[in-house]
């Protein structure tokens, strides 16, 4: 099967924060430099060197794991409220797991326990068969004193004839506004399509 990659089709709000070369901060601060224009400065509430900060910043922490699409959703006063993140995973020689087989490893979260009974639901998109996971995530905070809230939508797609899958997460601590940013995640997630690899680019899937 010819080699694709997922793509997604980002609407207004959401910012692609993909780093592609070194992935450290002078690659991030001249993606941010380029994304500055997008906000409207009439409406913003940060001024650009915070606003340049945050963007660069963003694209450091979300890009740490080389994914393959890293993006961040803000209020147009610029405020971020989403992160998101997509990978693909594959092991050798192995048969690619199924739907209800990766429920417990899209729940999994190194510094955070499931509050609470996730909510589970399998879906045809476009991109292939999906489980969606959403869940309450109780983090540690840092040097471990308390914790904190954190809303996670995960899904792990199944591209049909591939044998990897793809992996979406979008996590945010803004739980008044959940309702409004499980639709935008949902709606993003719903608009992936797998396009072919382009000359010089591949899929990497983590082990």
């Amino acid at each position: 099967m010819e080699e694709r990659v997922p793509r997604l089709e980002f609407q207004q709000g959401w910012v692609d924060l993909t780093l592609e070369g070194s992935r450290g901060r002078t690659e991030a601060v001249g993606l941010a430099k380029e994304l500055l224009s997008r906000f409207n400065p009439l409406e913003r509430t940060l001024d650009d060197q915070d606003l340049l900060n945050d963007l660069a910043d963003r694209a450091v922490f979300l890009n740490r794991n080389a994914p393959l699409l890293a993006a961040a959703h803000y209020t147009p006063d610029g405020v971020a409220l989403v992160d998101l993140w997509v990978d693909s995973y594959a092991e050798e020689e192995a048969p690619r797991p199924e739907p209800g087989d990766v429920v417990p490893l899209l729940l999994d979260w190194s510094n955070a326990k499931v509050a609470g009974d996730p909510d589970i639901r399998y879906l045809d998109l476009e991109a292939g068969p999906a489980v969606r996971v959403q869940a309450v995530l109780k983090e540690k905070r840092i040097l471990g004193f308390g914790s904190q809230l954190a809303e996670l939508v995960r899904y792990a797609v199944f591209p049909p004839g591939a044998n990897y899958l793809v992996v979406v997460t979008a996590t945010w601590q803004d739980m008044a506004r959940t309702d409004d940013l499980v639709r935008l995640t949902d709606q993003l997630v719903a608009s992936m399509s797998l396009v072919p690899v382009e000359q010089g680019e591949q899929i990497d899937p983590a082990d």
